[in-house]
């Protein structure tokens, strides 16, 4: 029994054209976002794909963009399931920031470490509020790369795995370092060789697993 996964970064958002750190904070999709996410429903919907349900996280920009992307390609009606652990790797103190002035700030070399290696946690913010959202002890103050893969993993694990193994479509729309961490798993990708895996926005990536989840092909659609 084989099954598919399609990955997907969300449209170009506001900070992503603004050329701002953006992490958890929430952000809408600019006209070109919108364009994007349209164009990625009509590949899927060109290429006959057909999801069980569709997986993202609690930020909007990644929500509506999945909400595009299933009209689009006409399954609006299948289930929405939304996690924190999905959400976009939280950039600490330097959320919001413009990451030329980063760069002026800390120096390019610190800035492209935080950004692109595994292990490097960005500042951090000195706490954070609990809020309905986010109860206490959900949002952290900083991630790296290595800390987002450990909470998103136990959502592949519980939630998309199991659908796969039973033969149901999958589709994830999600954020780049969310879904690198993803790639990092599925890939085996090393900890050393992540840093240059890009994750486009609205470009979707197509797993075929087989009944063990053994990747049978890998294509960009």
């Amino acid at each position: 029994m084989m099954s598919d996964l399609v990955i997907m970064r969300h449209g170009q958002s506001t900070a992503n054209r603004d050329n701002l750190f953006t992490g958890w904070s929430d952000v809408e999709l600019t006209d070109l976002g919108e364009q994007q996410a349209i164009e990625a429903g009509e590949a899927l919907k060109t290429s006959g794909f057909q999801f069980a349900k569709v997986h993202t996280s609690y930020l909007k920009r990644a929500i509506h963009t999945a909400n595009i992307v299933l009209e689009a390609s006409n399954q609006l009606w299948i289930p929405m399931q939304k996690s924190w652990r999905l959400n976009e790797r939280h950039y600490g103190a330097l959320r919001g920031l413009n990451k030329s002035d980063a760069r002026k700030s800390y120096g390019a070399d610190r800035v492209q470490e935080w950004r692109r290696s595994y292990s490097s946690v960005p500042p951090l913010l000195p706490k954070v509020a609990p809020t309905r959202q986010y109860p206490a002890g959900i949002e952290p103050c900083g991630e790296s790369l290595a800390m987002a893969y450990d909470r998103l993993l136990p959502y592949w694990q519980d939630e998309i795995a199991p659908e796969l193994m039973l033969g149901k479509n999958q589709l994830v729309v999600a954020h780049g370092s969310t879904l690198r961490a993803l790639i990092k798993y599925l890939d085996q990708i090393s900890d050393a060789d992540i840093d240059g895996v890009e994750v486009d926005n609205g470009a979707p990536i197509h797993y075929q697993f087989d009944e063990h989840l053994n990747i049978i092909k890998k294509d960009y659609l």
